[in-house]
């Protein structure tokens, strides 16, 4: 088996978990190949001290790679999406961070859940992505022009509220007078479209959401549509640019550019373990079930 290992490094909590975690590959003779930059902060943390093959591209991860594993919080996993790409290869999240919906294998029982890994014990869970295309072209965009949470329009200079002229396929939806407006995937639905109050997908959901953030017209509320929907954006406001973002990657864009967002021709792999379901993860996150008042 071969696997690639991405992460990132939290202070007092990320040691014990990538210690485990090569410990345990080590013992069962795995191959890894770890991605370059981490690998280099490991050494000087002195967390390992072995030799490994390294990656630091998106162009040397392929088929020959059984999965990634993912060392951090769910920001560490949309970034490892951008190495993974269409490649194919299953992505597994181990949470070092605090709340997290992707990265669902808790420290407490990474040996178990990696025993399911190297069984081959585990289910895929298919991610949509969205694509997007800017008019006028934007480097940045061009880059990596796709997101697994969600893709998002917003204020950049100003207090003044932004106005998102929103097609829904060619036909007039709405003109969202707002601090901006969130795309989101089934995935990112448990994201920053949860917080500014849009509903909960399952991951499975072809659709997409579209969640307006602190809207002036108070009649505006978060759409589900299908994922096969073309969006066009238009943005104008007071100022010369405002932002967008596509998961944590940040650019700005010209006043009254195009932003056309559809649904990526490719998905990304998660590895589901049977005891760490969706479903499992959102009632211990969101504390569907308990009952505090006693």
């Amino acid at each position: 088996m071969k696997i690639a290992i991405y992460g990132q490094y939290y202070l007092n909590s990320t040691e014990p978990i990538i210690k485990d975690i090569f410990v345990f590959f080590k013992k069962n003779n795995i191959e890894l190949i770890i991605e370059s930059a981490f690998l280099k902060m490991l050494h000087e943390k002195n967390i390992i001290h072995e030799t490994y093959q390294t990656f630091s591209s998106h162009t040397e991860l392929d088929a020959s790679f059984d999965l990634l594993i993912s060392i951090g919080g769910d920001g560490t996993i949309l970034r490892a999406a951008t190495l993974v790409r269409n490649s194919g290869v299953p992505i597994l999240g181990i949470n070092a961070g605090r709340l997290g919906f992707l990265a669902t294998v808790q420290k407490e029982n990474i040996d178990s859940f990696l025993q399911f890994v190297i069984d081959k014990k585990y289910s895929i869970s298919k991610r949509t992505l969205l694509g997007l295309d800017c008019s006028p072209e934007n480097e940045a965009i061009n880059e990596i022009n796709f997101a697994m949470n969600e893709i998002t329009v917003s204020r950049k200079d100003t207090t003044s509220m932004i106005t998102i002229e929103t097609y829904l396929n060619d036909e007039f939806l709405n003109s969202y007078w707002a601090d901006g407006l969130i795309i989101s995937t089934p995935t990112g639905s448990t994201g920053y479209s949860m917080s500014c109050g849009g509903p909960i997908l399952t991951p499975e959901v072809k659709s997409l959401v579209i969640t307006p953030i602190a809207p002036h017209n108070l009649n505006a509320r978060p759409l589900v549509i299908p994922d096969d929907t073309e969006i066009k954006l238009r943005v104008t406001g007071r100022e010369d640019q405002y932002l967008v973002s596509l998961d944590s990657r940040v650019t700005t864009v010209k006043n009254e550019s195009i932003l056309i967002i559809k649904k990526n021709p490719f998905e990304i792999n998660m590895i589901e373990i049977p005891e760490e379901t969706f479903l499992k993860t959102l009632r211990n996150k969101l504390l569907w079930g308990e009952d505090k008042r006693n």
